[in-house]
């Protein structure tokens, strides 16, 4: 016999919670698998031209999500299994997780909010540098290396140049643009909506997974508490 009346109905809540919580975890994982491995962001930041490389940051990034959505399975199952044997040991653990947790998402997204703009920028800083070395080399080999790079950007991109109309200067420019952007779509605007896409769907996953949490933390409280109180205990 564990525990009874309104302690078991928070019982099975937190098991649903926790289940809730495990899923986001596969989600988490899963959506930065997808972004570790999307094609669009992939092919550009992956990129080397000489001895410049695109920015490295949201790779980081993104590891750190892996590492984040790994976490948060283990935790989520660690309080289902303590709910359900009513175990005050694994449920003071799965608390103690959950305050780190929550922390961490807590420092990542101020973090995150404090340096929104830095991948884009670090990528346009490093799209410019290959466009206007591209302008100045005259030798013909060192400039199609320049083109092939640039070529990935815009077709990736669907983009062309800065937003600037291809004068004769850049006409070596136009065989690494689609055939209808030559004179529009800045790519620095484009480069901007792939990242801020990204983020804002990050966003979106750190706030519902930051409710549950709370959620999570008030429930396994009073189950301990319930547990605690419990004559059979």
């Amino acid at each position: 016999m564990g525990v009874e009346g309104c302690t078991k109905c928070i019982k099975y809540m937190l098991f649903f919670f926790n289940f809730i919580f495990w899923l986001a975890g596969c989600v988490i994982l899963g959506v930065s698998l997808w972004l570790r491995h999307d094609n669009k962001t992939s092919s550009l930041l992956e990129l080397k031209y000489e001895d410049t490389e695109a920015p490295s940051t949201f790779y980081i990034s993104i590891y750190i999500l892996i590492a984040v959505g790994a976490v948060m399975m283990f935790v989520g199952f660690l309080g289902c299994y303590g709910a359900i044997q009513e175990s005050q040991c694994l449920l003071g653990t799965f608390f103690a997780c959950l305050v780190i947790l929550f922390a961490c998402e807590v420092a990542a997204g101020i973090w995150g909010f404090m340096h929104k703009d830095k991948i884009s920028k670090e990528l346009i800083t490093f799209y410019d540098s290959v466009y206007d070395r591209g302008i100045l080399l005259t030798d013909n080999e060192q400039r199609q290396a320049a083109a092939a790079v640039l070529k990935i950007f815009h077709e990736t991109l669907n983009c062309c140049g800065k937003g600037s109309i291809i004068s004769g200067a850049t006409m070596w420019l136009s065989d690494t643009c689609p055939q209808d952007k030559k004179t529009s779509d800045n790519c620095h605007t484009k480069i901007k909506e792939l990242f801020s896409e990204k983020i804002y769907l990050i966003g979106i996953a750190a706030l519902v997974v930051a409710i549950i949490m709370i959620f999570e933390m008030i429930f396994s409280m009073v189950l301990c508490c319930g547990i605690r109180n419990s004559p059979v205990y």
